[in-house]
């Protein structure tokens, strides 16, 4: 059984880390598989959305110990950890986190643009108690997505907090009772549905800005948008809405 499944459901590419007896540690196969289906989702212009789950009631538990001993490394050259902590894809992806996402299973899910989690979720960076730290970018991401004394007190006790603490954070975007791919699906399929020209260059501008200065920040969004108002897209999106229907994206 592949250690990573891949399926497309609707323009929304699923991920799924499969090992769950191995609580979805971490491997290089998975990491592999993981970054060869980003590259996909930015590919195929009828995928919109992309969504990484773990099988078995568990996101992620971090990286696998067992494989680390044996001198094996889950990162991707270019992609990084679980081949996606140093690239993301351009296109959105969602995190659908149940039961733990920990250490670099925290580090996947923050890597991502959104968090759905399932209310009994546990989120966490407890390298410190095993002497490594949170080096696929929990030390450097993690206080950007929360109040960096908060991110340091997870990062120095590696205690963790669950998905209600998470949400009011702001690190989670959904709380379920149910399973968090189904909201991740409905989350996915609402962005699927808006213009997708427009949700790829939204995107890029809210992932770069924050290294804009306040000089640049309006030529650099200019030139990131580019030609969009000028697109087809754009104009039948105008269209679909004076004539009240459904627009016809063509992602041109």
């Amino acid at each position: 059984m592949s250690d990573a499944l891949v399926e497309a459901r609707d323009g929304i590419l699923i991920i799924t880390i499969n090992r769950p007896d191995a609580k979805n540690a971490m491997n290089k196969e998975a990491s592999e598989l993981i970054a060869a289906a980003l590259d996909r989702l930015d590919a195929e212009d009828d995928l919109r959305v992309g969504i990484v789950t773990g099988a078995g009631g568990t996101f992620c538990s971090g990286m696998d110990l067992k494989g680390f001993l044996r001198g094996e490394t889950p990162f991707v050259a270019g992609r990084g950890f679980g081949g996606i902590t140093q690239k993301s894809p351009a296109k959105p992806l969602i995190a659908a986190v149940d039961g733990y996402a920990l250490a670099g299973g925290l580090e996947v899910a923050i890597a991502c643009d959104m968090i759905v989690a399932n209310e009994n979720a546990k989120f966490g960076i407890p390298e410190v108690k095993r002497g490594l730290a949170a080096a696929a970018g929990g030390l450097m991401r993690l206080p950007k997505k929360i109040a960096p004394h908060i991110a340091m007190e997870l990062a120095l006790t590696g205690d963790f907090m669950d998905a209600k603490r998470a949400y009011e954070l702001g690190l989670v975007n959904r709380v379920t009772s149910g399973p968090a791919l189904d909201a991740a699906i409905e989350l996915a399929q609402a962005i699927a549905g808006n213009g997708p020209l427009a949700v790829k260059k939204s995107k890029q501008v809210i992932a770069e800005s924050g290294e804009w200065s306040e000089a640049e920040m309006w030529q650099k969004q200019t030139e990131t948008l580019g030609n969009l108002f000028a697109t087809n897209d754009a104009r039948e999106g105008a269209a679909a809405f004076a004539e009240k229907r459904k627009p016809n994206w063509t992602g041109t």
